[in-house]
């Protein structure tokens, strides 16, 4: 094994030694540092546990604890002497022991090097971002937002397949403060442009009230049945038509309430109600009868033929009140996902529908806070089953 700040058959020069502690605080790991300079891991480590010490050292406050005092902790626990004892030895207060043994793995997991170390960069100004210091955690965020989860999604996401691995839990706030705030750094700014909001920096939401219109026989929403509001019963649809640039192109969406899986219906530059409910029929009719039960639309004109299509397809088909979206918040918020692959003044004419299925699946592999994080893909396959 190689000595105290040796490498394999010769010492390491100054310049070495700042290079491999300056790998390591850029945060690479120490075996890859080793295995690059040919050494062992534990030169590594001493010449980085040298290099803590000496620069606590310096300048350092009586008010703190010094690497010598963590290391008489550490000798006080292995020989079972108590905190309030070691505190009277070193001359401190009991509870800066106790607080010393919580913040570091308690008594039976105490190492004065490795709480050395915590103190070390718990103290560094300006602090490094939980991103900046963990680059497998950032690689997971980055994964997520190029496949464009919202950070909210990313971060519940991380917790439900690291539950016991706090260092791959980040914040929702951190993910957003590391894309919007330059001098962080911590994600590359232009992951921006994969939120839903395309935004580089924060503004308050606006909304707007969409098209109405009056449709002979409509049966209104009060007359939907109670166990299609509290989506107890899956199969119950919400729709809306996205409109394109200058009102000349048409996509059709439909959102299942329970598990908000998403169907698209291309319809090129033809809205009119024939050819709505044509596309729709074509998209519904592959599910199984119990998984399209009733569609929920808003008052648009595209859809005035709907005793047809309740005739052909057996779907009960109810009709929002006027100027009220949030009675199909489901389709509502899909809409405004899709956004993020359709902006507004794009011509919907110019795809294809297996490019509306691609978005459609995407959308539908996104882990979503009303399922327990779980993609309405995953829903809609244990319905399946």
């Amino acid at each position: 094994m190689a000595r105290k700040g040796h490498r394999r058959g010769r010492p390491f020069s100054e310049s070495e030694r700042e290079q491999l502690l300056a790998r390591l605080r850029e945060g690479e790991h120490p075996d890859d540092v080793a295995a690059s300079l040919s050494c062992s891991l534990s030169a590594v480590q001493k010449i980085y546990a040298a290099a803590l010490i000496k620069r606590r050292r310096i300048g350092q406050s009586d008010l703190r604890l010094c690497f010598a005092e963590r290391e008489r902790i550490s000798r006080g626990l292995a020989a079972g002497e108590s905190a309030r004892a070691i505190a009277r030895e070193l001359g401190r207060a009991p509870s800066t022991i106790t607080r010393e043994l919580v913040a570091n793995d308690g008594r039976g997991g105490y190492r004065a090097l490795r709480a050395h170390e915590r103190a070390i960069r718990c103290s560094e100004r300006p602090k490094r971002g939980k991103l900046a210091s963990n680059p497998r955690l950032r690689a997971e965020v980055e994964a997520g937002l190029l496949r464009r989860w919202s950070p909210q999604q990313i971060s519940a996401r991380l917790r439900r397949e690291h539950p016991d691995d706090r260092y791959m839990h980040v914040s929702h706030e951190t993910i957003y403060q590391s894309l919007y705030i330059q001098s962080r750094g911590e994600l590359r700014r232009q992951l921006s442009a994969n939120l839903r909001s395309k935004r580089s920096k924060r503004r308050a939401r606006g909304g707007s009230l969409g098209r109405r219109g009056q449709i002979k026989g409509m049966v209104p929403i009060s007359e939907r049945p109670p166990q299609v509001e509290d989506r107890a019963v899956p199969g119950h649809w919400e729709g809306d038509l996205l409109v394109g640039a200058y009102g000349r192109s048409f996509i059709a969406t439909l959102v299942e309430r329970q598990t908000r899986y998403v169907l698209l219906a291309r319809l090129g530059a033809d809205g009119t109600t024939e050819h709505v409910i044509e596309a729709l029929r074509q998209r519904i009719r592959e599910l199984p009868r119990h998984l399209v039960l009733s569609l929920t639309w808003d008052q648009g004109k595209e859809l005035s033929s709907h005793a047809r299509f309740s005739a052909e397809t057996g779907v009960d088909v109810f009709f929002c009140d006027p100027h009220s979206p949030w009675q199909r918040g489901s389709n509502e918020n899909t809409n405004g996902l899709l956004r993020q692959y359709l902006p507004k003044g794009s011509d919907l004419a110019a795809r294809s529908q297996v490019e509306l299925d691609e978005i459609a699946a995407e959308l539908n592999g996104r882990p979503r806070e009303t399922l327990s994080w779980m993609t309405p893909a995953e829903k809609m396959e244990e319905l399946l089953r």
